[in-house]
């Protein structure tokens, strides 16, 4: 089994070189997806989020109110670090079980962890190599304003509260240019996979 951490930054374009490993044959595992999976309701991490942050960020049938819980963390440094400390451990737990299931199933497996904060939630021991997703901040921003309906303002905040890209590169195995088109991205993608599927 070989195991691949897939990371970038918000609106980096993660999901585009996802889709194309998934096409390719690898067994993706969504970091989005699993973290809402923690924070379903009856999880201990959503319980420790309203008890750090108060009943305000529950919707009214228990679920976690994503706007509200976004506006207190991403305003302040303190509060995103301390939901971090709650959801990480948890977030990394599911990931190992579910690769373990995976490897029970399929012990040739390429496994992707399709994770934005797979450095900064120290993940990247759960993996062989690491793999970047790069775009130019300009682009960046575009792409999240279009995106996510965000002002300029809003954009700046969410791509600060990442490690920047040069941050990332120092941990990072391979870089996957997502700034010049996707027919160019799809191509590295490629050579990256048959590099693994040969060895």
């Amino acid at each position: 089994m070989k195991i691949i951490g897939l990371t970038g930054g918000i609106a980096s374009g993660k999901s585009l070189v996802s889709s194309i490993l998934k096409e390719f044959g690898a067994k993706i595992i969504d970091g989005d997806i699993v973290a809402r999976m923690v924070v379903e309701p009856g999880e201990r991490a959503l319980d420790l989020i309203a008890n750090r942050f108060g009943r305000g960020i529950l919707n009214n049938d228990g679920t976690l109110n994503r706007t509200a819980l976004g506006a207190i963390v991403f305003n302040d440094v303190k509060s995103l670090e301390n939901l971090n400390e709650i959801t990480h451990p948890e977030i990394k737990e599911k990931m190992l079980k579910m690769i373990n299931e995976i490897k029970a199933e399929d012990p040739d497996a390429v496994v992707v962890i399709d994770a934005a904060l797979l450095i900064e939630a120290e993940m990247a021991d759960m993996v062989d190599e690491v793999w970047l997703v790069y775009i130019d901040y300009d682009t960046q921003i575009k792409r999240l304003v279009k995106r996510d309906n965000f002002d300029i303002k809003a954009a700046e905040k969410r791509i600060k509260s990442q490690m920047p890209f040069e941050g990332k590169e120092r941990f990072s195995d391979k870089i996957i240019d997502n700034s010049r088109g996707m027919e160019y991205t799809r191509q590295q993608v490629e050579r990256l996979w048959n590099d693994i599927v040969v060895r």
